[in-house]
């Protein structure tokens, strides 16, 4: 065996932003939220980073965000909005947030799932955001089960509210090289992130 395999070190995990203990999310690439409650995922995914936080939604879109209901998640203060007006820009407007590596997390709250070549292109741009320091993190948030092609997770949310208290079914519905699963997840005081609780794998879950 050549000398030089036996000096050979093996690869570092690549850094990731940790939601839970059980949960960490890659950085440079792009994932996915769906289901009723995906952008209480991005809140929530909002509130474990620091600095500001770019969200993309279209302008005929006529829901936006609740600065109240915010407050429990994180600061509406680090957000920046940005509605672009034609569809085609809304992927332009985070492949450039990705390229740029000036904003550590970026939301595209879409109308649909994209094809495979606008997520390739943004897990590029994601990577050479990260080539001048810490490379910053994609999630779309997608109507339905989503499904969006070659994201790094697929993640669905929905609400599970129980009298006072805040709950939510939380699934990972796909990873490269971990098992579906889903939790109870549950949340006790504002920003103090989510609980989780009663995991459980589902091999049924595509």
């Amino acid at each position: 065996m050549s000398a030089h395999l036996l000096d050979q070190r093996p690869a570092r995990a690549a850094p990731g932003l940790s939601l839970h203990n059980q949960i960490t999310l890659q950085l440079g690439r792009v994932h996915e939220a769906c289901g009723p409650a995906r952008r209480s995922f991005a809140m929530w995914l909002a509130g474990q980073t620091q600095g500001p936080v770019l969200w993309i939604s279209p302008t005929w879109e006529p829901g936006q965000l609740n600065p109240d209901g915010m407050m429990a998640f994180a600061d509406p203060a680090r957000f920046i909005f940005v509605h672009p007006t034609r569809a085609e820009d809304l992927l332009w407007c985070m492949e450039e947030a990705l390229r740029s590596g000036a904003i550590p997390l970026i939301i595209g709250d879409l109308p649909g799932a994209p094809g495979l070549t606008p997520i390739r292109r943004m897990h590029l741009a994601a990577e050479q955001g990260g080539t001048m320091g810490r490379a910053p993190l994609g999630l779309l948030l997608t109507p339905g089960d989503g499904g969006a092609q070659g994201v790094e997770t697929r993640w669905h949310m929905a609400a599970a509210h129980q009298g006072e208290a805040r709950r939510w079914t939380l699934t990972r519905r796909r990873a490269r090289a971990l098992p579906p699963i889903t939790w109870q997840a549950s949340m006790t005081a504002a920003r103090a992130g989510l609980e989780l609780i009663r995991p459980q794998t589902d091999d049924a879950l595509g």
